[in-house]
């Protein structure tokens, strides 16, 4: 009878060791994804800053006459460019953000559910080892 027990628990060992490296991957990837959603509101915070400053400056030069020339910050250089050709970039890059923005929410609901996902799978293991 003894050496059944003995089986068993030589048997339990290597299921022991396979779950918790199955745990550890778990967690590593979960932290891995939260990092991840972290980053992409980073990246759709920024976006909206870059969207309310197009938009603010849409503003300002919406009140000025069609042929005023504006100048345009380009690295450490300043061009003089007509109020409609700045007015283009500007909605170039609003609708560039959108885009983007959409992208990254996408991504980031796609990141949360992996994220969920493993936080059950984590909690499904530590149920069934307790039960065992």
């Amino acid at each position: 009878m003894r050496d059944c027990g003995v089986c068993l628990y030589k048997m339990a060992a290597p299921v022991d060791l396979e779950l918790k490296k199955a745990f550890s991957e778990l967690q590593v990837k979960m932290i891995d994804t939260q990092q991840k959603v972290k980053m992409a509101d980073l990246q759709i915070e920024q976006l909206n800053r870059l969207q309310k400053h197009a938009k603010l400056t849409h503003a300002e030069i919406t009140t000025l006459p069609d042929n005023t020339r504006l100048y345009e910050g380009v690295g450490r250089m300043f061009i003089l460019q007509s109020k409609e050709e700045i007015n283009n970039q500007l909605m170039d890059k609003q609708k560039t953000a959108d885009e983007k923005i959409k992208e990254l929410e996408q991504k980031k609901v796609y990141l949360e559910r992996s994220v969920k996902e493993a936080e059950d799978n984590i909690r499904e293991m530590l149920l069934s080892r307790r039960a065992q």
